[in-house]
């Protein structure tokens, strides 16, 4: 499995980038990999203003939904309008075409509470 070692990610199986004050977020390859076959992806919250964990939209496989949780507090200024027309994307290309929003974050203090890459492996026993 590949974790890229510049990203930061979450408990939630999120993987978040880093470019100032704007953070892409997309799902890892072990959360795509669990999942299976993604069919549809939905977010309806482009423009919102989100808390930390709260919930920005839904992933759905052939065999279960899964929600999508925030790893940042704040707006989200785009959605991925690829997946919305290939979610499989989201299986082929986790960390690239499959990335799923891009938030304006509301605190920065908030990426401290992210894992590592070392550490994401840790949590799901990689």
């Amino acid at each position: 499995m590949n974790f890229p070692e510049e990203l930061k990610y979450t408990k939630d199986h999120e993987w978040v980038q880093v470019d100032g004050d704007v953070v892409t977020v997309g799902i890892t390859e072990f959360a795509q990999s669990e999942l299976g076959d993604i069919v549809y992806v939905e977010i309806e919250t482009e423009g919102e203003d989100l808390d930390k964990e709260e919930v920005f939209g839904s992933v759905e496989a052939v065999k279960t939904v899964s929600d999508l949780f925030m790893p940042v507090s704040g707006k989200i200024i785009e959605v991925n309008s690829k997946i919305g027309e290939v979610p499989e994307l989201v299986n082929s290309e986790p960390y690239g075409n499959g990335w799923m929003i891009k938030i304006e974050m509301t605190n920065e203090s908030e990426l401290e509470s992210l894992l590592s890459a070392d550490d994401y492996k840790e949590v799901i026993g990689a």
